[in-house]
């Protein structure tokens, strides 16, 4: 077979998911892949490979590379490694990200970028699949058409190996037909996505099968209106191409456990974790605000936790009793809840290199790893859908998940299963005689990811402490009926605190029930750039409406006591614009940025109320920080332009962040006169400077 090497680098399973159908592909068209994690460097190596390289590489953050390509890319960012280091290799690259966030696909492009300054080339195009509008939508054409590039790669190289006696090396006439290469590979992947027989071929299964059975009543399938359960025409009575089946590698033993206690300790990560106790509590917003935001302070004192202003850091959260005892039930498991799960491989699997998921601890009960290990709110993938399908006994639920995991059905699964952010309990009560096994379960369902949150306090300032605030998440699924769901995490810690929360923000610090106070597991985080600048006179701009603002009350309070220590020191002007919706309800941290603002520590407070009806001219109508930016985008330009000052933006990615970056491109290109694409030009010079940056998530 003809080999190829495939490298993943992933930082929450997707990239491994999908190198892995690759992987399984590859067999079917004839290939061999050589399958690693980037991070297995004594497994691979790039300086002598001859075969062709795949890599699947997701992003992190706001456009990092994952953690397990952190050492692949410092190695290869050598600046002493020469431009023809990899000038033997030939590659395809699939990045994945998300569209929400600035730097889109970023993991995948530095490390496409580094290999192609170092000499290798592409002989597949690079994909950029969008986790925002549904990765599959560039991965299965992109793999669809891995294909016939690697056929074409491999005839090429014979072909030039024949002529020379030697393998090819790149050579400037071979760019004169790269184009014409690209094209002709473009038309022969479209050509293999529409080719999908069941000529023996197992990567796609072929479904003739008419969903309208000519013996039911007349009554039209057009009158109804199609949902999670239900398809009309023309998917209804379609032709499907659904993917292969993944085959199933774990064996599940179930056994009665002796009574042990078990605890988080046994959840798995990367970064040490420190258990830490609830010290407080405080409710920043008023009960009659569109959203709860709490503020919680941990006491950190009495373990080697440190942080600067500006880090973040994890919060190890378990998914909710309820939702595990309801999915239990379901699968008829709740009787053995407390045995433990006992894992090995199928002796008889067909997955290549099957391993024990490393996120399920070994001798945990059934319950603690479905509470504290698994992601069960997950969005199922169309893999995952399609294995259901061998497990489901009725007809029409059957047809149902085969069109949901299709081609054909791609758009009612964005619809029904990604947007509605149907999970697999909403799957198996919407599909009733589906009876999945606990090992296809643990095969599918992704590590329970801890949640990731911005330090909003100075330890100078509360030594010790450890500051975070957020909202309280609600929103409504509506898989297969409405159901008001609150995040994994907040929805938890909002009860975890109930018992010690202040709902007063000015009230007395002193608690009596703070002795009752819980404890949280929590991980420090990759550091990042959001930092304060070591040089104090640097003028400083802070963006972060919401709970955005919680780096920046960081900053502020360590700005403070530098001032404190530094009466005599240079410091440079400091602006915040902050927004929210009512001045009333929920403008967070308003008697601190006034004492900020009244000793000099904050230079400039701009704040709106996007729900409040403007009174009076200029700042006052400004509804969202973007506006007020806007009103001030002279003395913004001069502080980013001219006076070597730094911008920071924290907060929602999806809205904000891009409704900020398009008014500082406006008002670069309306003072210094210049084409908005030069101003884009100069805030991407800001970025790669580190002088415009952001902590943004969706």
């Amino acid at each position: 077979m003809r080999r190829f090497l495939l490298l993943y680098a992933t930082q929450q399973g997707q990239a491994k998911a999908i190198a892995e159908e690759i992987c399984e592909q590859a067999v079917v068209h004839g290939f061999s892949a050589d399958l690693h994690c980037i991070s297995e460097s004594s497994k691979y190596d790039l300086k002598t490979e001859t075969a062709p390289l795949v890599v699947v590489v997701s992003t992190t953050g706001t456009g990092d590379p994952p953690d397990t390509a952190r050492k692949f890319v410092k190695e290869i960012q050598n600046q002493t490694l020469p431009a023809d280091f990899f000038a033997h290799l030939r590659y395809g690259l699939l990045g994945l990200g998300d569209s929400e966030y600035t730097y889109f696909c970023n993991g995948g492009k530095i490390i496409d970028k580094r290999l192609q300054e170092l000499g290798a080339r592409h002989f597949y195009d690079t994909g950029h699949a969008d986790d925002c509008v549904g990765l599959e939508l560039v991965v299965e054409p992109w793999i669809a058409g891995l294909w016939p590039a690697l056929r074409e790669h491999f005839r090429s190289s014979r072909g030039q190996e024949e002529i020379s006696g030697t393998p090819p090396v790149a050579s400037p006439a071979s760019s004169r037909t790269d184009l014409v290469k690209s094209e002709l590979l473009h038309i022969e992947s479209q050509v293999e996505l529409l080719r999908f027989d069941d000529s023996g071929r197992k990567d796609s299964e072929v479904l003739k099968q008419n969903a309208v059975n000519s013996n039911q009543s007349n009554v039209l399938i057009e009158d109804f209106e199609s949902s999670l359960t239900r398809s009309v025409p023309p998917l209804s009575q379609a032709s499907l191409n659904v993917p292969a089946l993944p085959p199933e590698y774990l064996q599940v033993h179930l056994q009665e456990s002796l009574g042990q206690e078990e605890s988080q300790a046994s959840v798995t990560s990367a970064d040490p974790i420190f258990q830490v106790p609830i010290s407080k509590a405080v409710q920043l917003t008023t009960n009659d605000a569109i959203k709860t935001t709490l503020l919680v302070e941990l006491d950190i004192s009495k373990t080697d936790f440190s942080y600067q202003p500006g880090d973040a850091f994890s919060v190890i959260c378990p998914n909710s009793d309820s939702e595990v005892q309801s999915l239990l039930q379901r699968l008829q498991l709740e009787d053995k809840r407390k045995h433990y799960v006992l894992l090995k491989i199928k002796t008889d699997t067909k997955k290549k290199g099957a391993a024990l998921p490393q996120h399920i601890p070994a001798r945990c009960s059934l319950q603690f790893i479905f509470t504290w290990c698994l992601e069960i709110r997950a969005i199922p993938k169309k893999a995952f859908l399609r294995a259901l399908v061998d497990y489901t006994s009725d007809s029409a639920e059957k047809r149902r998940l085969q069109e949901l995991c299709s081609k054909q059905g791609a758009a009612d699964y964005s619809r029904f299963v990604r947007d509605a952010c149907a999970c697999l309990l909403d799957l198996l009560l919407a599909f009733p005689s589906c009876q999945p096994p606990l090992s296809l379960l643990l095969e599918h369902l992704p590590k329970l990811q801890p949640r990731p949150y911005s330090c909003a306090s100075s330890s100078l300032f509360h030594p010790g402490k450890l500051h975070f605030v957020f909202n309280v998440v609600e929103f409504l699924s509506t898989a297969p009926t409405e159901v008001l769901r609150k995040g994994v995490c907040t929805g938890w810690l909002a009860l975890l605190v109930a018992s010690v929360l202040q709902p007063n923000p000015y009230a007395s610090h002193e608690d009596s029930r703070i002795a009752l106070a819980p404890k949280i597991s929590i991980s420090p985080r990759t550091t990042n750039c959001f930092h304060l600048p070591n040089d104090p006179s640097i003028p400083l701009i802070m963006v972060g409406p919401g709970t955005g603002i919680a780096p920046f009350i960081g900053f502020l309070q360590h700005r403070e006591k530098l001032q404190e220590q530094h009466p005599d020191g240079n410091f440079g002007a400091v602006w915040l614009f902050f927004g929210c919706r009512h001045k009333d309800r929920d403008y967070l941290f308003r008697k601190e940025l006034r004492h900020f603002l009244k000793h000099g520590i904050l230079t400039h407070l701009k704040v709106s109320f996007s729900r409040d009806a403007p009174v009076g001219e200029g700042e006052a109508t400004a509804k969202y920080v973007q506006d007020n930016i806007q009103l001030h985008g002279q003395e913004v330009v001069r502080i980013l332009l001219h006076e070597n000052g730094r911008i920071y933006v924290c907060g929602d990615a999806k809205n904000m962040a891009k409704d900020v970056h398009d008014a500082l491109v406006e008002i670069i290109s309306k003072e210094i006169g210049v084409e908005k694409l030069e101003a884009m030009k100069t805030l991407a010079t800001l970025k790669e400077e580190k002088r415009y940056l952001q902590d943004i998530w969706s």
